[in-house]
């Protein structure tokens, strides 16, 4: 249920974008501020990303950001560019969890029954608990960073789950921001190819929710399957080190 309702909650968004869209004449202006932050070049991708490390670690809501890449980068190149900045930003605070920010993390999550089976379950299938968690987030994304470097994960297997985990909600996301100077341009006017290519992104973005709930889903079912299972008999207490 929580996966529809995020699911009509982003299409809500996309269609509050096409709403201001035709109440505002914003599509020149969307130019505007697409082709300033692409003339920037390569400082303009190291301000962006280091902005979104930083909105990681402080634990600021990110999807914003990620959005934000579609729209200046389009959908491919902005989930070029989201992706390897994600991870970065997952795996400092990850590495923050682990040492600096331990004793503060460990009182946060330590009466939460929840991460207490994926501590378990992340004794046994590191990699995997790991990937189904990014798919199917328990805990909101910078609150799971943290919180996973209390567990007994191996940083590469982190690092790689992590990144594939996240991919799908990263292009769902950075596909949206996209959609925003579709939206722009279709407002603005433009001819029948014009239109067309509009409506074409409109279908891809629900195909893109579809599938991303689907997988979201079946990743969840075997996430459910893997915390249900029960703890090892000697087990460490939360926060510990390995």
């Amino acid at each position: 249920m929580r996966r529809w309702i995020k699911a009509a909650a982003l299409v809500a968004l996309a269609s509050l974008a096409v709403e201001a869209a035709i109440a505002f004449p914003i599509g020149r202006h969307v130019d505007q501020i697409v082709e300033w932050i692409r003339a920037a070049g390569p400082a303009g991708v190291l301000a962006y990303a280091g902005i979104y490390v930083l909105a990681a670690v402080l634990m600021l809501p990110g999807s914003a950001l990620t959005a934000a890449a579609g729209l200046a980068y389009g959908p491919w190149w902005g989930v070029a560019l989201v992706s390897p900045v994600s991870v970065a930003a997952a795996t400092l605070s990850f590495v923050l969890g682990r040492t600096l920010a331990r004793p503060w993390v460990a009182r946060r999550i330590e009466a939460d029954p929840r991460f207490r089976a994926i501590d378990a379950a992340v004794a046994r299938q590191g990699f995997k608990i790991v990937l189904l968690l990014r798919l199917s987030p328990v805990f909101p994304f910078n609150v799971l960073n943290y919180a996973l470097g209390l567990t007994g994960v191996r940083l590469r297997h982190y690092v790689l789950a992590s990144f594939l985990g996240m991919l799908p909600g990263t292009f769902l996301y950075v596909y949206l921001g996209s959609l925003v100077r579709d939206v722009a341009g279709l407002a603005a006017g433009g001819d029948g190819a014009g239109v067309a290519r509009h409506v074409a992104s409109a279908v891809g973005f629900l195909a893109t929710v579809a599938v991303t709930i689907y997988i979201a889903r079946i990743a969840r079912r075997a996430l459910d399957e893997e915390l249900s299972r029960p703890a090892p008999r000697v087990s460490r207490p939360v926060g510990e080190g390995r």
